[in-house]
Formats: structure tokens, C-alpha cells, sequence
């Protein structure tokens, strides 16, 4: 490819990866859709191309909405629980994640939530509602009215958001939650745990099949906090809690010698904690791993923690 085109499909390659990582809920699927895009670029007469970034984007999400048939039909015979792929997102990996709308966009909660909707409904509701994109324009690259776009988003937004509280404190705050939710945990401290957890709380763990994970949600105060502090009693050489910011919140990781062990995400409302998801399939780590600046996420996985073949 020529200089110009290179440089023009690279000024919106952050942008694209943001776009088809809400789209997918895989970050390396992710990064496979815009490489893909990319090879569009290189092949078409871009003569004619009054938008690159139109082009681009309709391209891109068109290709996500074919991705997604099959990654459905994947998800069914998926190993327990399907999470979506966690992302560091302190460095903007995600683009500005200034408010609480734009947090609350690349949450693991919305995106699980996502995974409720129909391809189409996913490109219409995150074209719209996290990029700002007018229905005329949405309607252009889908190939629906703007009247059916309309429809479709207000449909979509209704089954995202039931029974899902948004965001209610600050970031700060929330890393206050984490941090003393992470104390008592590590401690065995269940009585305190418990305050600190709504009473109908549920966890959730991806472990893939590749790690020993409970198969089902563990839900109830009394159940997540014993469930947790029997997770924290890990005796792994070298392993670390920290938190970071996972998927614009605060969220807690485990580490050893660097790479990531666990994710676990945490929802709060009303200061408490209503929902956890603990990532532990190291294929949904892998991508974490490089862009938090480990290596190595699968080969520090303790055999003990691996389901026998």
C-alpha cells in the first residue's frame, strides 16, 4: 500500500479496534477484524472513497456482524459460563473513558449484556450509543431506514439495560471498594465480605475448560463470600494481587511473576458489590497480557489449576 493510504488507515486503527472490540466482546478477534479490514483497504479503488472513515467503519462492522453468526454457534458449546475477553484500559487502549457513560460503554457487564442482542441489533446499539453516530449514518452502513435503525436501538437499549443498575460511585470510590474487598478476601475475613455484598451477588467464572472453574454462577452473600475466600487460599509461588483499571474500573488481578492469573471484575451500586466475574481461561488473558506489558499468560498457569486432560 502506498504511504498516504497506509498512514490514512492507521489514524483510525485505534478507533476500529474500540469499534469491533464492543462488537465482538474478543479482543483478539478484535484485532483479527481490523487486520482483515485493513486488507479490504489495501484492495479497493480507493479513488472513489469520499470517507475513509465511513468506508472503514461500515466495512468493519459489517464484518463483525458475519463474525458474530459463528461466534454464536462457538459460545454454545463453550465450557461453562462465556465472559468477554478483559482489556487494561489505563493508557486509553479503549479510547477517552472520561465519563461515566463512556466507562459504563466498554464495562464487562455491558458487554456480557451485549451478547443478548442480535448481530444487528449489537452494530445498531453501539454505533449509535457509543460512538455517537446519527441513525442516518447508521442506516447507510447497515443497510436498513433510518426509521428501522430508530426502532431497533430503542429495542436493543430496553434488553441491555433490564435488570442492570448502572454505574453509582465514583472511580475512586469503587477502587476503595476493590482494594478493602480484596483485604478481606485475601484475610478469610467471610463476616466482612458479606457487608460489603449485596444479598443477591452472583460470580461468575470463564476458566474455558482449561481451568478448574465452578460451572455455574455462585449467587447469595453467604455463598459468594465463601466462595471467595476458599479462591484467595491459592498458594502460587510469586502470585500478586493488585488492582488495576480492567474495562475502564477498578478491577482486581492476580499476577504472577508479572503475567495475569485472574481477572475479576466487580459491579457496584448503592456501595455494594452486586456482581463479580472472575476471568481465568488463559486464552482470555492472552490479549490482557501483552497490552498490560506481560508475557507468558499460559505458560505461568499452575498445573494444579489446569483440568486433566
Amino acid at each position: 500500500m502506498e504511504p498516504d493510504g497506509l498512514r490514512e488507515f492507521e489514524g483510525h486503527r485505534p478507533r476500529l479496534f474500540a469499534l469491533a472490540y464492543r462488537m465482538l466482546g474478543s479482543a483478539g478477534e478484535a484485532e483479527d477484524a481490523v487486520q482483515e479490514t485493513y486488507l479490504r483497504w489495501d484492495g479497493a479503488d480507493r479513488g472513489g472513497i469520499r470517507s475513509a472513515e465511513a468506508w472503514l467503519t461500515t466495512a468493519l462492522v459489517n464484518l463483525c456482524r458475519t463474525w458474530l453468526v459463528s461466534a454464536r454457534a462457538r459460545r454454545e458449546s463453550y465450557v461453562g459460563p462465556w465472559l468477554p475477553e478483559p482489556v487494561p484500559t489505563a493508557r486509553g487502549e479503549l479510547g477517552p473513558l472520561e465519563t461515566v457513560e463512556e466507562r459504563e460503554q466498554v464495562s464487562l457487564a455491558l458487554l456480557t449484556a451485549l451478547e443478548r442482542l442480535t448481530p444487528l441489533e449489537r452494530a445498531v446499539f453501539v454505533l449509535r450509543e457509543a460512538f455517537g453516530y446519527a441513525h442516518r449514518e447508521i442506516a447507510d452502513m447497515l443497510d436498513i431506514t433510518e426509521a428501522n435503525s430508530q426502532q431497533i436501538f430503542r429495542r436493543a437499549g430496553l434488553r441491555v439495560r433490564e435488570d442492570r443498575p448502572r454505574f453509582g460511585i465514583t472511580p475512586d470510590h469503587a477502587r476503595e471498594l476493590v482494594e478493602r474487598f480484596l483485604k478481606a478476601a485475601r484475610d478469610g475475613d467471610v463476616a466482612s465480605l458479606e457487608q460489603m455484598l449485596a444479598a443477591d451477588v452472583s460470580a461468575t467464572a470463564d476458566g474455558g475448560g482449561k481451568v478448574n472453574a465452578a460451572r455455574r454462577p455462585v449467587r447469595g452473600a453467604a455463598q459468594v463470600a465463601r466462595y471467595l475466600v476458599g479462591l484467595m487460599r491459592w498458594e502460587v509461588p510469586g502470585m500478586r494481587l493488585v488492582v488495576e483499571e480492567v474495562n475502564g474500573a477498578p478491577a482486581a488481578v492476580a499476577r504472577v511473576n508479572g503475567a495475569p492469573l485472574l481477572v475479576v471484575a466487580v459491579d457496584v451500586a448503592d456501595g455494594a458489590v452486586t456482581a463479580l466475574r472472575l476471568i481465568v481461561n488463559p486464552d482470555k488473558l492472552a490479549y490482557f497480557a501483552g497490552a498490560s506489558g506481560s508475557a507468558g499468560a499460559v505458560d505461568t498457569m499452575p498445573d494444579r489449576l489446569r483440568r486433566p486432560l
